[in-house]
């Protein structure tokens, strides 16, 4: 591609900041940035980004449709929520508006598992639309390239284990809600645990009927799985309240979350394949305690063992600059809802990222 890549800002919350700066200094440009909140809309990016101002503001969401059609960007990076059903018509929008869309959200990684028929719905609408789809961020790399490789150099596995903390307060308000952080055991038990306490059965007419609510894991399992050429045949999940001994305040949430009722949650996911290979991820999400750090933690168990640990991981950055750095792969990428599973491993962009792109 000659001319620099065009970006669509889609939320312009925390991850934003990371998001629009890491796009200007990838040799690409923000041509649009829009929010639901009235707070930010009429705001210049530049302060948003902490950088001069960049004669782009932050327009009201209500007009996506319109101003997509109008900018036609090459690209939108939706920073919003965790769900795909919250993405829904952000997504629907950009197939129609022939426009290619990247998101953190976390369902979207691997939707295919846990919401197929919205995901079957979207990969028509971006076939149709000839664009691409595609989740990524953090868990593309840390919960997905770097073990796909420790796998590959691996003789025979039994087992993949990982578990991956992260501080809720760092992700935003609907984040953290989803994760339970504020609830009392009790509330935590009814609105998110007992959602799990069901039979197989009862789970897969939940995921037909579009109401399950994936943990992270959910969806890694399932691109591992994909990524690995496996088979999988059963797949579970629990979660679990995460508790602190003493009261601890939340910025997100701007409240004080007493003593013994749930900073967030941890959720173990257990995959069995076909090839006799289980997969038992864990995320632990919470509101953390001045002396808690991030964590990230995958062993592969078979001939030989190997353990990767990455302590204190930029988790937010590191999310952003993924983004950032799969646009060509998206860009590139047959029309549809991709994974990453199926694209190139990602790569360190030294050059402009309009050098990357084979379509112009």
């Amino acid at each position: 591609m000659e001319r620099k890549v065009r970006v669509a800002q889609i939320g312009c919350g925390k991850m934003s900041k990371y998001t629009m700066r890491y796009v200007y200094e990838k040799g690409a440009e923000i041509v649009l940035a829009m929010d639901m909140d009235e707070e930010k809309i009429g705001v210049d990016i530049g302060s948003i980004m902490d950088t001069p101002n960049q004669s782009i503001v932050v327009e009201d969401i209500k007009n996506l449709e319109e101003r997509l059609k109008t900018i036609k960007p090459d690209i939108a990076i939706i920073t919003t929520m965790s769900l795909l059903n919250d993405l829904e018509n952000v997504l629907r929008i950009c197939a129609n508006s022939h426009v290619n869309a990247i998101t953190t959200c976390e369902e979207a990684f691997f939707a295919s598992n846990s919401n197929p028929k919205l995901f079957h719905e979207l990969d028509s609408l971006a076939k149709a639309g000839g664009i691409t789809i595609t989740g990524c961020g953090y868990q593309d790399i840390f919960w997905g390239g770097l073990i796909s490789n420790l796998a590959s150099s691996t003789h025979k596995i039994t087992k993949i284990k990982g578990s991956s903390s992260y501080n809720v307060e760092d992700y935003g308000i609907a984040l953290a809600r989803a994760h339970g952080a504020g609830l009392t055991l009790e509330e935590f038990e009814r609105d998110v645990a007992s959602t799990d306490k069901i039979s197989e059965e009862q789970r897969e007419e939940i995921i037909n009927k579009r109401e399950f609510a994936p943990s992270y894991m959910w969806n890694v399992a399932g691109w591992l799985v994909d990524k690995l050429g496996l088979h999988l045949t059963s797949i579970n999940q629990e979660c679990i309240p995460k508790t602190h001994k003493e009261d601890i305040y939340s910025n997100t949430l701007d409240m004080t979350i007493k003593a013994g009722n749930a900073t967030g949650m941890s959720a173990v996911v257990i995959a069995e394949t076909e090839e006799g290979i289980t997969i038992e991820a864990e995320c632990i999400g919470k509101v953390y305690s001045e002396s808690e750090f991030d964590v990230n933690e995958w062993s592969i168990i078979g001939e030989p063992n190997t353990t990767m640990v990455i302590n204190k991981p930029c988790t937010v950055e590191l999310t952003c600059a993924d983004i950032v750095n799969r646009i060509p792969d998206v860009i590139n990428s047959r029309s549809g809802f991709v994974s990453t599973s199926e694209m190139p491993e990602l790569m360190y962009r030294t050059k402009p990222l309009n050098e990357y792109i084979e379509k112009e």
